[in-house]
C-alpha cells in the first residue's frame, strides 16, 4: 500500500474514532472500547475494499457487512456517516429515543446497515445466508462478518462455521476482533475461546492472523481471503480495546461505559493531536 493511501486511511480511522467518542458521549451510554478496536478494519473495508453505493444502499451487487458484535454500533455508525450514508452530525443522536441510531444496528432505519444485530452469536448465521445466496444466485459479492472474541463463546457461532465450511462459502470472511476483553474480564478468565486460529481451522476455514491496526496487514489478509476459492476465511485480528484513546486502551471498564465531559475533552484532544500529526 502506498504511503499516501495509508495515511489517508489512518486519517479516516481517526475521524471514525472521533465519531465513536462523539456518539457515546452524547448518548451517555454505549460501548466505546470494542468500537474503537474495530475502527481500522471498518475504515479499510468501507473506504478501500467494499463495493457499495451511498446513493443506493440496497444495491443488489454490493458487498455486505454484518456487525455480529452489534453492541459496537457506534463504530459502524461512525464509518457509515464518514462514508456519506447519512450526516456525521446525526452521530450526536445516538441512543436517543427519537433517533434512528439506536444502541444496536437496525437495517430498517439506518442507511448502509445490511443486517440488524445485537443478540450475540446470530450475526454470523445471517452472513452465511448472504454468502449462500450469492452462490445460488450467481451474484458474486463478498460478505464480511465481524465478531468479538467474547462473542465466539456462543455455540451458534460454531454451528454457522460448520455450515459455512460444508457449503464451501468462499465469499464469507469472518473477522474476529481479538482484543482479549469482554464485559466483565478477559476472555480467558470468563470462558476461554483459545486457541482461536486452531478452532477455525478445525471447522474448515482458511485462517489468517494479523494485527488489526496495521493497514498493510489488513490489506494482505483481505486479498488472501478473496483469493481463497474453496472455503471460507477467518481473519483473527489482535487488537487493543479502546485503541486511540490512551485512558481507554486495554481497560475492561470501557466495554460499556460512556465518557463524561472531562474524559470526552481528553479523548477528543488526543484524537485531534493524532490527526494533526498525520497531516504533517
Amino acid at each position: 500500500m502506498e504511503l499516501t493511501e495509508k495515511k489517508q486511511l489512518k486519517l479516516k480511522a481517526v475521524n471514525v474514532r472521533k465519531g465513536i467518542i462523539e456518539g457515546t458521549f452524547n448518548a451517555k451510554s454505549g460501548h466505546p472500547g470494542g468500537s474503537l478496536s474495530i475502527a481500522d478494519i471498518l475504515t479499510y473495508l468501507y473506504f478501500k475494499e467494499m463495493k457499495i453505493d451511498t446513493a443506493n444502499p440496497k444495491w443488489e451487487k454490493r458487498d455486505r457487512l454484518v456487525l455480529s458484535k452489534g453492541h459496537a454500533a457506534p463504530a459502524l455508525y461512525a464509518v457509515l456517516a464518514e462514508r456519506g450514508f447519512f450526516p456525521v452530525e446525526d452521530l450526536k443522536t445516538l441512543r436517543k429515543s427519537d433517533s434512528y441510531l439506536q444502541g444496536h444496528p437496525n437495517m430498517n432505519y439506518v442507511p448502509g446497515v445490511d443486517m440488524s444485530t445485537g443478540s450475540l452469536g446470530q450475526g454470523i448465521s445471517a452472513a452465511c445466508g448472504f454468502a449462500l445466496a450469492s452462490k445460488i444466485e450467481g451474484n458474486p459479492y463478498n460478505v464480511y462478518a465481524i465478531l468479538g472474541d467474547g462473542e465466539i463463546e456462543e455455540g451458534q457461532v460454531w454451528e454457522a462455521c460448520m455450515f459455512a465450511a460444508a457449503k464451501k462459502l468462499s465469499a464469507l470472511t469472518v473477522i474476529v476482533d481479538n482484543n482479549d476483553l469482554q464485559i466483565d474480564g478477559t476472555v480467558e478468565e470468563v470462558n476461554s475461546p483459545y486457541p482461536i486460529p486452531e478452532k477455525f481451522a478445525a471447522f474448515g476455514f482458511n485462517v489468517i492472523e494479523i494485527c488489526g491496526h496495521c493497514f498493510d496487514e489488513i490489506e494482505k489478509a483481505i486479498e488472501e481471503a478473496k483469493a481463497c476459492e474453496d472455503k471460507p476465511t477467518a481473519i483473527i485480528m489482535k487488537t487493543v480495546k479502546g485503541k486511540g484513546v490512551s485512558f481507554m486502551e486495554n481497560q475492561v471498564s470501557w466495554h460499556g461505559s460512556a465518557p463524561n465531559a472531562e474524559q470526552y475533552a481528553v479523548a477528543m484532544a488526543e484524537l485531534n493531536a493524532a490527526e494533526e500529526e498525520l497531516k504533517k
